[in-house]
């Protein structure tokens, strides 16, 4: 049969089945990861990771290719590693992640596929569809609540295969890091639809940016997941992650410019964006797009002027 006279059907019916391929995988990742000792499986992992050899890691990285599929090491510093953290963890070469010439601009803290995005409804606001979470039980600090009461949000995923450190997405300065412990729940889009208040159940970090324009806030909550449940912010000594027993609200003093380096996860996790004070989210972030460090994230229209702390937006 030529083309010309195939079935008008036969494209749908193949996209249809690599969709769902991509269900079942997705489906099985779920089983596998949520259905075993979540916090043991985790330490397992990190004890692994950093096993410095050089044949295990390229077979470990042969193997983490074939399922992950789309790993690129071209635009890493260097291309040989001697433990899988030294992977999970590589630095760039100077200039692969450009930072947006408009100072007006909040960019992308990390290389991430956007999740659910949107404004914040009072309080209120979704993990994904028919999944709602508040402030509160994210944050849990009624000042921060208040603070992003009907703002902007946005979920930034990390997948397992993309560059896991991440950056000021603006100039500013945070002076407490909140720590709160919790569970390793796989944070891929299927649990997301699966398991109520996912990121309020998992152990996560609230860095609060304090802007110098006032009416204006941004919140980053890093939430860490099954076999990565490990954070460093850099201007901490110790990284926070479950062997973590230090206070779990840290005082601090870090000042940083926007696209400076604050850490890194040691795997693929999620960071949550908050934005108050005329912020909205630019064009190009919607659902099921994917970022990188440096392009933007939040704008503000000409009209938009900062709001007094504790009005509605």
């Amino acid at each position: 049969m030529d083309r010309e006279s195939s079935p008008p059907t036969a494209r749908p019916a193949a996209e249809l089945s690599a969709l769902a391929r991509l269900f079942l995988r997705e489906d099985l990742n779920f089983l596998l990861t949520n259905r075993i000792p979540r916090r043991y499986a985790t330490l397992l992992m990190g004890w692994y990771s950093r096993i410095e050899s050089p044949l295990l890691t390229r077979l470990s990285l042969a193997v983490w290719q074939r399922f992950a599929g789309d790993l690129r090491l071209d635009e890493a510093k260097r291309r040989e590693f001697t433990s899988l953290r030294d992977c999970f963890i590589r630095e760039l070469r100077p200039g692969a992640r450009p930072i947006d010439p408009d100072p007006t601009v909040v960019v992308s803290p990390c290389d991430a596929v956007v999740g659910a995005c949107g404004r914040i409804d009072g309080t209120d606001l979704f993990q994904a569809k028919g999944f709602p979470y508040t402030l509160m039980d994210l944050l849990r600090d009624r000042e921060l609540v208040e603070k992003h009461r009907d703002g902007t949000f946005v979920t930034l995923r990390l997948k397992s295969s993309m560059y896991h450190r991440f950056h000021a997405p603006c100039d500013g300065r945070i002076r407490r890091v909140v720590y709160v412990s919790g569970d390793t729940w796989n944070v891929n889009p299927i649990a997301l639809r699966r398991v109520e208040r996912l990121f309020c159940r998992n152990e996560r970090v609230v860095l609060d940016l304090e802007l110098d324009q006032p009416g204006r806030a941004i919140t980053m909550i890093p939430v860490a997941a099954i076999l990565v449940a490990s954070v460093r912010l850099h201007f901490l000594a110790h990284p926070l992650d479950l062997r973590y027993r230090g206070d779990n609200r840290i005082a601090c003093d870090a000042a940083f410019v926007r696209g400076q380096e604050l850490g890194y996860f040691e795997n693929g996790s999620t960071i949550l964006v908050f934005a108050t004070g005329g912020y909205r989210l630019a064009d190009a972030v919607v659902e099921g797009a994917t970022l990188r460090v440096g392009e933007p994230l939040f704008t503000t229209s000409p009209a938009a002027s900062p709001r007094p702390p504790g009005e509605p937006a």
